[in-house]
């Protein structure tokens, strides 16, 4: 996570949800997930995160129980560097049983892109390893595993959690990819969607370049909702100045 902007971007808005309509949001997600109840959990407190000052991102797997399964994680993904941090962490519940919901928000369309930074050799054999399997599990079938590296990594590198979760732990760790795309922001340094139809193309190409199969088993584990920033939308919003 960056700097979180003031009054702009896909960290301001989806905390916004969190605190002020948490109701509404907790209703869409479940309209796009399923399940009959969710439960968001709490972010900690924190002396350490600079972006955040008081408070703790979610990273990596650490929220999921289990000596053998963070050993296992140890194993699939490098532990060092920049490690998945998650935008909010929660169970959808169908019944009485549970699956975590990974979710991940996006405001605009340069959040979507970015490249694997790893340097160090055996972190990147790792990475790969793990990609390449990821990749097999989604349905590719043509792209080279470099596709997976950039220009869409982090979205890659979220994939490569729920294959891990779901087919390197046994038993599987119940558990949903969800993304959140917010719509309608203003930014001078940004192209930002005024409406699902213009988030719907970029996710397209996104897709497309990593060579996913939709119809594939792990594909239904993915979700995309998409989420007005002021649903009530009156009056025009001016670009934010960025910075």
């Amino acid at each position: 996570m960056g700097k979180i902007g003031y009054g702009y971007g896909s960290e301001w808005h989806l905390l916004r949800h969190l605190g002020y309509h948490r109701d509404y949001l907790s209703q869409k997600v479940l309209g796009s997930v399923g399940g009959n109840a969710l439960k968001l959990e709490d972010f900690e407190f924190s002396t350490e995160n600079a972006p955040l000052k008081d408070d703790k991102e979610f990273i990596g797997l650490e929220f999921v129980q289990g000596e053998h399964i963070q050993e296992k994680w140890k194993s699939f993904w490098p532990q060092t560097g920049n490690v998945q941090n998650w935008d909010a962490i929660g169970q959808v519940y169908f019944g009485n049983k549970y699956e975590w919901l990974l979710v991940e928000a996006k405001g605009h369309i340069g959040e979507i892109k970015s490249t694997c930074g790893a340097t160090n050799p055996k972190s990147k054999q790792k990475i790969y390893s793990a990609l390449e399997k990821t990749s097999k599990a989604f349905g590719n079938q043509s792209k080279p595993i470099d596709n997976w590296l950039t220009p869409y990594y982090q979205y890659a590198n979220r994939l490569a959690i729920l294959y891990f979760l779901l087919k390197e732990c046994n038993p599987p760790v119940k558990a949903r990819l969800l993304f959140i795309y917010f719509y309608g922001d203003s930014r001078i340094d940004a192209e930002c969607p005024q409406s699902e139809q213009e988030w719907l193309p970029a996710i397209q190409s996104m897709s497309d370049w990593l060579g996913i199969y939709k119809s594939s088993e792990l594909s239904q584990q993915v979700h995309y909702l998409f989420l007005p920033i002021n649903p009530a939308g009156n009056g025009v919003r001016l670009p934010a100045k960025c910075g």
